[in-house]
């Protein structure tokens, strides 16, 4: 589970196609404190740790299913793109208040401000964007979107009304 709070801003170091896509995230995380099959949301998509290293820098690797790519951004991924990074919740972890209105955008809880049909708005304080890659992100780039699972209770609940 994940809060949607974004705890550091990785690097990708690089990216390999085999069946899969292979790619190897630089950190500022204490790779020592990071167990192999972790849980490391990368934008938003949660993914499991399959290597880690520390030279020249401390960096995991990740495999990403074809399907996972095909349904998400990270298929541009290229060395040098900046990642926003959450480790998995832990009993006890504080939930800063991200459990009801609002939405994760590669991995950043936001709260909804307002909705029309299927379009929403969101603000992005400065904090937020000077501890996230929303600085990077331009007009038309691809996105990854996450609704949060309250709102998801609610929308079916409402089906049935």
């Amino acid at each position: 589970m994940f809060t949607g709070i974004v705890t550091d801003i990785g690097r990708i170091i690089d990216t390999r196609v085999t069946a899969d896509l292979r790619a190897r995230i630089a950190t500022r995380y204490d790779v020592a404190g990071i167990d192999i099959g972790a849980s490391i949301a990368c934008d938003g998509v949660c993914l499991t740790v399959v290597a880690l290293g520390t030279e020249p820098e401390g960096w995991f690797d990740v495999e990403i299913s074809g399907e996972t790519v095909s349904k998400t951004n990270l298929s541009g991924w290229a060395p040098g793109s900046r990642v926003n990074l959450e480790r998995a919740l832990k009993v006890g972890d504080e939930l800063g208040g991200h459990i009801e209105g609002s939405v994760a955008l590669n991995g950043t809880s936001l709260t909804v401000n307002e909705v029309e049909g299927a379009d929403f708005g969101v603000n992005f304080i400065p904090h937020t964007q000077a501890v996230t890659t929303w600085g990077d992100v331009a007009v038309g780039d691809l996105v990854n979107l996450e609704v949060d699972t309250m709102a998801r209770y609610v929308a079916r609940l409402r089906e049935y009304d």
